[in-house]
């Protein structure tokens, strides 16, 4: 059972979603709030595994959030569902730790995907998300020969398959190898790039033209 948690000030689109994840048996909602503040005072209670997050709140916002939850649980997956796909808004939830960003579009069971996509490593997003995110990181990328960082052939497979928002299982039938050989290769990236999440890896590998 995946535990979720929802936050989205629109009290409409907050109950939508607590009945979509209710619906389906592999997930529970765990809470549901209209605010940071609130969820904030709650979230080492409720010991969430991932977290629906909107970016336009009152008070805190959904950037500021996400750093705090962050902060107090690290390991919690936040996946970013709002209306706004500026590039910069993209990118700033990125960096600040979510683990994915879809538009309130997205369909029901699209999203369902994406919570479980997130959980088990992936970064969901539509290719159009996707595109805006590579474009803009690229636009000020930094291919200087002193700031190149050597990965393997593998790593780079694995490091450009992270990029597209790829799951670990689905990296792992994409280059024929175990998932173990998947995390294996992750936790080297990691180690080389310095970074602790893989939004993070994805944006320091572009930044340093390494994908």
């Amino acid at each position: 059972m995946i535990k979720v948690i929802i936050v989205e000030d629109q009290e409409f689109t907050r109950t939508g979603l607590v009945s979509i994840i209710d619906a389906d048996d592999n997930f529970e909602s765990v809470g549901a709030f209209p605010d940071c503040e609130s969820m904030l005072e709650e979230i080492e209670e409720l010991q969430p595994d991932v977290m629906i997050m909107d970016i336009g709140l009152p008070g805190i916002s959904g950037i500021e959030g996400i750093k705090k939850v962050k902060e107090l649980s690290p390991k919690v997956n936040i996946v970013v569902l709002t209306i706004h796909e500026e590039s910069n808004k993209v990118f700033e939830a990125l960096v600040a730790g979510a683990s994915g960003y879809l538009m309130k579009t997205t369909p029901p069971e699209e999203i369902l995907l994406s919570l479980k996509d997130a959980v088990e490593g992936g970064s969901p997003m539509n290719s159009h998300i996707a595109n805006k995110v590579v474009n803009l990181l690229r636009s000020v990328s930094d291919k200087n020969e002193e700031n190149k960082i050597l990965l393997s052939e593998r790593e780079n497979e694995v490091l450009t398959d992270l990029s597209k928002g790829l799951g670990y299982k689905q990296i792992s039938a994409n280059l024929f190898i175990s998932i173990h050989t998947v995390r294996y290769h992750i936790r080297n990236i990691y180690d080389k790039l310095h970074v602790g999440s893989q939004s993070e890896a994805v944006a320091t590998a572009i930044k340093r033209g390494l994908i």
